[in-house]
């Protein structure tokens, strides 16, 4: 068992060449919120304490910045970086009798090797005449020599750098107590020696001692999954043999501490752990039964236990046949689903349309964590299949006409709308729609908790419309145009009687009667609705003979104005004005001729111009009249 002794001026992070032991002795000046703690104890310096951060040759503080000192110093805090760390800022000087840190260390075990250490910083980034060269002496209580070391120049820096530096040391049989100097041997001047000291060390030093788990690639870290419980070999190798070896194997569970696994005193051991946790694991080994302050250790075997994975399934079963099966799932990164149907999917939420029976049953997800970590969980869902129903189909019927709607297969009906129904809620309501209307039957049966829905369209075919247009005169030996109008789908027309009629199968006939006619308008429709009818009257009027003179001379032979057949006009206006456009006689109807007199008085001969309106649609007659005597 060795360890080798550093050259002064060698520095490293780690000055022990093997493993190293938890530190017997771990200086590190303390924390607290103040800039500036309280001087050391007597006798550990023989510098003087100042409260100033700027302290002079010779003089020290303890603080945990040095942000108030020198500007030719760097900004720094404590090695480690804690909050409040304290440090001790030396101000060093050179003579034989001066040390800034001397301490008496207990606890240590004879015919043990030590690695002493400490972390030192150059404070000058400026200027620096004389660099720091610490000189380390380990003497035992009785003034033996047991080692000592010096750190050669520490170079000024372009960075605040700390340093490790330090030694091997061993304790000779039955020496527990050593006591440990430090001094500055460069020689003096300013700016020069000014120097920053934090974490002292005194750690066993021992055979390079490696552990790692027994499962291929031999890893020393490993990654696991809470859940089951997994058994791992742990081993360890020491690259020298002891005379009477110690083993025993620790634990440090969640950082909260080494602890001793019982029973775990050989160079293997098996550990198993299913909760989640970070797990440590180490092998301390002393030659014979000797205090953990002589032990060395190993390095570390790490087992972390992450949590498998909560899985969270959501679904909205059961659900009716036809409808959207919805299933989500949470708790994982990624996720692979497998059911009823071979139905499978790496997504977290999956929406089966228009699932039926055959998706009711188990559906499994398989959830992974980003880190790897797995877990199952199944969700039961049921499809419940609706009633088998039947219906009539759509029906057709005309306007003003009722039907009976059919539907079966079911326990209860519920038919929508209401409007027209007999009873909404029976099988066969019987309907009578005013217009082409869908219904609505919801039906549910006592083997199925889904309703199910269908439509029956009732179409209400309109009943057509017949207009025979308004009722006509004419004179009698001309005809007349009948001006028919119908509305309506799929519909047939003629006309009734046929008499006198060009060709009744027309909607606007040419009529030429001799006499007065009453005609009908017959619409039929092809759905088989009702006949619509209309009437038309044609007044067949008298041919009318207008004389153009007359001799109103007593004589009894022409004496009135007689226009034949005007008489049969009893709405006609006739109007008679002399040449000079004054009317001299006015009539409505013609029941009395004009006699040629206006007003009693007895008209001059002459020319006379006349009008006649016979209020029939027909064109005003006019023309002249010659009264003579």
């Amino acid at each position: 068992m060795s360890c080798i002794l550093l050259l002064p001026g060698i520095a490293s992070a780690q000055l022990c060449t093997g493993s190293l032991g938890d530190p017997v002795v771990n200086i590190t000046f303390g924390a607290g919120p103040s800039p500036i703690a309280p001087a050391l104890a007597n006798g550990i310096t023989n510098y003087t304490y100042t409260a100033n951060s700027f302290p002079q040759d010779g003089y020290y503080t303890i603080e945990n910045t040095t942000a108030g000192g020198a500007q030719g110093w760097w900004v720094t805090t404590d090695h480690t970086g804690n909050t409040g760390g304290y440090m001790m800022m030396v101000n060093a000087r050179t003579s034989v009798s001066d040390y800034f840190y001397k301490q008496t260390v207990t606890g240590l075990c004879g015919s043990t090797t030590y690695e002493f250490a400490s972390w030192i910083m150059n404070l000058l980034k400026t200027n620096d005449i004389s660099p720091p060269n610490i000189e380390f002496t380990i003497q035992s209580t009785a003034g033996t020599l047991l080692g000592k070391y010096t750190t050669g120049t520490i170079a000024r820096e372009n960075s605040p750098i700390w340093k490790q530096f330090g030694f091997n040391f061993s304790t000779p049989p039955g020496v527990t107590d050593v006591v440990l100097t430090m001094k500055n041997i460069s020689p003096g001047g300013s700016p020069a020696n000014d120097l920053v000291l934090d974490d002292i060390t005194f750690r066993p030093c021992g055979p390079e001692i490696k552990t790692y788990i027994e499962i291929p690639n031999e890893p020393t870290i490993l990654e696991t999954c809470s859940g089951s419980t997994t058994s791992y070999n742990l081993k360890a190798t020491i690259n020298a043999n002891y005379l009477n070896p110690d083993y025993q194997w620790q634990e440090n569970t969640n950082n909260t501490g080494w602890t001793d696994i019982p029973n775990a005193t050989s160079l293997s051991t098996t550990v198993s752990q299913s909760a989640t946790g970070s797990y440590q694991y180490r092998l301390s080994v002393g030659e014979g039964a000797v205090s953990v302050s002589c032990r060395v250790v190993s390095s570390v075997v790490s087992i972390t236990v992450k949590d498998a994975p909560a899985i969270v399934i959501t679904t909205n079963s059961p659900v009716c046949a036809g409808d959207v099966l919805s299933l989500n799932a949470t708790g994982g990164a990624t996720f692979q689903w497998s059911g009823p149907g071979n139905f499978t999917s790496n997504t977290a939420a999956n929406g089966i349309s228009t699932a039926g029976p055959a998706q009711s049953g188990t559906y499994t997800v398989t959830a992974t964590t980003t880190g790897g970590c797995t877990s199952s969980a199944s969700v039961e869902v049921v499809v419940s299949p609706r009633p088998i129903v039947s219906t009539s189909g759509d029906i057709e019927i005309c306007e003003g006409s009722s039907t009976t709607l059919n539907a079966g297969g079911g326990t209860t009906y519920l038919w929508s709308p209401a409007t027209g129904l007999s009873d909404p809620n029976i099988a066969n309501p019987i309907a009578t729609p005013t217009a082409t209307t869908i219904y609505t039957v919801t039906v549910t049966s006592d083997d199925s908790p889904c309703p199910i829905r269908e439509d029956v369209t009732v179409k209400v075919v309109a009943k057509p419309v017949a207009d025979a247009g308004p009722n006509k005169n004419m004179i009698k030996g001309n005809s007349v145009q009948l001006s028919g109008k119908v509305a309506g789908t799929n519909i047939g027309y003629y006309w009734t009687p046929t008499d006198f009629l060009d060709d009744p199968n027309l909607l606007n006939p040419v009529a030429s009667p001799d006499k007065n006619i009453t005609y009908t308008l017959n619409v039929t429709s092809a759905a088989g609705c009702a006949i619509v009818q209309d009437q038309v009257t044609v007044t067949v009027y008298g041919k009318i003979v207008i004389p153009n003179t007359f001799s109103p001379n007593g004589d009894g032979i022409n004496e009135v104005w007689n226009v034949t057949a005007l008489d049969g006009y009893t709405r006609a206006l006739v109007s008679v004005f002399n040449r000079n456009g004054s009317l001299v006689y006015k009539s409505t109807g013609y029941d009395k001729p004009w006699d040629g007199t206006n007003n009693g008085s007895q008209l001059p001969v002459g020319t006379y111009y006349y009008t006649i309106d016979l209020r029939n649609n027909s064109p005003v007659l006019s023309g002249w009249i010659w009264l003579t005597r």
